[in-house]
């Protein structure tokens, strides 16, 4: 039996290259290479793409974790075989790593709640190994949980449903909620899971006696390491305790003790370590206006596409080659993120339109037409100058007649200046 005793909750992005090396560190906290890596597939397990989310969560964790993932299957109790109930129990047990993530918090709690599952994650918290849990799987850790499309999509009103309270595990009493900084919304608040702010306030209120909110930024990790009794926040945001409005910020880099943690959670003191130095708790009198943060694969799009424009500006095929592999690379990295949106169809038409742009360059000719011809231009403007040097003004613009019509404009300085030129768009293009 492993001796760390570690639970992960993953705001986001657990299958996204940004939470690759928290899975890979913690598996060798584990055990390493001998280490057993289970995923449990109940929080997807109605939607009709389940088998495909299994493949591209195996595929990931083989490919970017370099660790074999297997499946402790556990879609739908009611239809499930007594064999198969035994058999992901059995996984469960023997399993090192524990990875469940994205689908219905709700659904989850439907299926779980009457089976060996809460049992086996709390003994693994108890006893040794790793539970990581995301997104729709780590809500269902708190003493309450949050039925986040009933009330989003469907309309209903406010409400908590009970949670596993798998976080007393740690001596904490409080409602996780995963996607804390989601910005999806654009012009509406989604943020704390797409409830925003108003129904934030209202959840708040609706809390059992002495719980608060732990929040997780998306592609963010809140490590608790209950053997060490050591906190730690990973990633590219941040974690958030929060107290009747009033939130203590965690950033990225964070290392706390875990009773300082629940010190935070319960509203007392820190001890005589006290709050540790950068965070510092904000009370909200008005509710912020939702970030325009910009997802990170989104992000990394950007920048290989204004790399793609800034070669194009050079002409620059070897520099436009470099952008559009970086992007195919880019694409292939993030194959087995589960995105709620467009992402994936918007990274694959920058794709198109880089490769569109690349190949009219082709068309044109990669080499700047006025470097082909400059030569010729100017040893015929320096005869020009010549001849009105001479004041030969008639063979002069005979010269210069002779350049429009090849559909280069020639432009004449003052007394004393050169004279310029350019190319005509007709002679530019061809």
């Amino acid at each position: 039996m492993t001796a760390v005793r570690i639970l992960c909750v993953m705001g986001s992005g657990e299958t996204a290259p940004t939470m690759a090396p928290v899975h890979r560190e913690l598996i060798e906290r584990v055990g390493g290479d001998g280490a057993r890596a289970v995923l449990l597939d109940t929080p997807f397990g109605f939607q009709e793409n389940a088998d495909e989310l299994v493949a591209k969560a195996q595929e990931h964790f083989q490919r970017s974790i370099g660790h074999p993932l297997e499946l402790a299957s556990l879609r739908r109790v009611e239809t499930s075989s007594e064999v198969e109930r035994e058999a992901a129990y059995s996984r469960i047990h023997d399993a090192d790593y524990i990875f469940s993530g994205p689908g219905s918090p709700s659904y989850t709690l439907r299926q779980w709640r009457e089976t060996e599952i809460p049992g086996l994650l709390r003994q693994k918290l108890e006893r040794g190994g790793c539970v990581t849990l995301a997104s729709a799987a780590a809500i269902t850790l708190g003493v309450v949980s949050l039925p986040v499309y009933e009330i989003y999509k469907v309309g209903e009103p406010v409400h908590w449903l009970e949670g596993l309270d798998l976080l007393s595990t740690a001596g904490i009493r409080a409602a996780l909620i995963t996607h804390w900084d989601n910005a999806e919304g654009g012009t509406h608040d989604t943020r704390f899971c797409y409830m925003g702010e108003g129904r934030l306030t209202q959840l708040e209120s609706l809390l059992p006696d002495g719980a608060a909110v732990l929040g997780v930024d998306e592609h963010t990790a809140l490590i608790v390491d209950l053997g060490a009794g050591r906190v730690e926040v990973r990633g590219r945001g941040r974690a958030v305790v929060r107290r009747h409005g009033a939130e203590t910020s965690l950033p990225a880099g964070t290392e706390v003790s875990l009773a300082e943690l629940q010190a935070m959670l319960a509203g007392t003191t820190a001890g005589a370590s006290g709050t540790p130095a950068g965070i510092a708790a904000e009370r909200l009198e008005q509710p912020p206006e939702p970030s325009a943060r910009e997802e990170p694969f989104l992000a990394l799009l950007g920048e290989r596409g204004d790399e793609f424009d800034r070669a194009r500006d050079r002409r620059d095929v070897e520099g436009m080659v470099a952008a559009i592999l970086a992007v195919e690379s880019t694409l292939a990295e993030w194959s087995t993120e589960t995105f709620s949106g467009d992402e994936r169809e918007r990274g694959r038409s920058l794709l198109r339109r880089m490769v569109t742009r690349l190949g009219e360059l082709a068309t044109e000719g990669a080499v700047d037409p006025r470097e082909r011809v400059a030569p010729l231009v100017e040893a015929i403007l320096a005869l020009r100058r010549q001849f009105r040097a001479e004041r030969r003004f008639e063979d002069a613009d005979r010269l210069r007649d002779l350049l429009t019509g090849c559909g280069i404009e020639v432009r004449d300085g003052r007394q004393g200046e050169g004279s310029g030129w350019e190319l005509s768009g007709m002679a530019a293009a061809g």
